[in-house]
């Protein structure tokens, strides 16, 4: 797995635990990564699992929206 600021996590591809990486830990872009999980602020250094899925980043300059407020 290969990712870089910007970038989202997605944890056993489910869209409603979305997390921002916000910092990369090893210049190759391999885990672990600071993420910020857009549902509570929280920041946390991850080793992503195998199911986690990288959704790359916007464009530089593109705002990023928050994940949905799960039901």
């Amino acid at each position: 797995m290969r990712a870089g600021v910007g970038d989202r996590l997605l944890p056993d591809g489910e869209p409603r635990r979305t997390g921002l990486i916000i910092g990369v830990q090893n210049a190759d872009g391999s885990p672990p990564y600071v993420v910020k999980w857009l549902t509570d602020g929280h920041i946390a250094l991850v080793s992503p699992g195998p199911d986690t899925k990288v959704v790359r980043g916007a464009p530089a300059g593109a705002a990023i929206a928050p994940a949905a407020a799960p039901a």
